[in-house]
This record gives C-alpha cells, structure tokens and sequence, in this order.
C-alpha cells in the first residue's frame, strides 16, 4: 500500500515552515528531506515519523513517542531511529515544525 497524494500533502503542510523540502519514495512510503538530510518518514500506513539522533532519542522516549519497531520471522525486534509524531502535532503544524526543528539539529 503505498502513500496517498493527500497524506503527502498534509505532511509537506505540515513541515512547510521549514523551507525547502524535497521527498523520495520508499518501500511504499516517503522520506522527507530537509537540506539533502531525512528527518522524517510518511509511512505507508499513513504513520508520520521523526528521526531521532544523539540527545532526540531520549526526549522522544521522555515524551512517550512510540518509536518504529519490527520483526521478522525467527529473528530478534529490531528498532529504528524514527518515532511517531503526537497526536497533536499531527493538526497542528507550530507543534510538528518546533519537533522537526529539534530532530534536525540532532542530525
């Protein structure tokens, strides 16, 4: 299942104070860049990602982020540098933009 032009849309509005944004499609999903870095990902499944880096990943966990996990068959979880948004940075793009500011000087 692959991205959907509106949730695109969103997350780009989301992230627009940022400045120039450019994405590249992946697994199904989206990668947004900031300055030629990823620091979100748009899953398929329509969850909205930050990376977290050096002192972000322990203010994500101390915010109750879920952060991107998965398992294979017969292997161990593995977990990636991503967390989900809040909820409420989700409608409200001060909020999202403030977390993806603090992400991307982590980077």
């Amino acid at each position: 299942m692959a991205v959907s032009d509106e949730e695109i849309a969103h997350a780009l509005d989301l992230f627009a104070d940022l400045g120039l944004l450019s994405t590249r499609k992946m697994f199904g999903g989206l990668g947004i860049y900031h300055a030629g870095s990823i620091f979100a990902v748009l899953m398929s499944d329509g969850r909205l990602l930050l990376k977290g880096q050096g002192e972000m990943q322990g203010r994500f966990d101390k915010m109750g982020l879920t952060r991107w996990t998965y398992q294979r068959e017969g292997k161990a979880p593995a977990s990636m540098p991503y967390w989900e948004l809040p909820d409420s940075a989700l409608d409200d793009a001060d909020e999202a933009v403030a977390l993806a500011r603090a992400a991307i000087a982590h980077l």
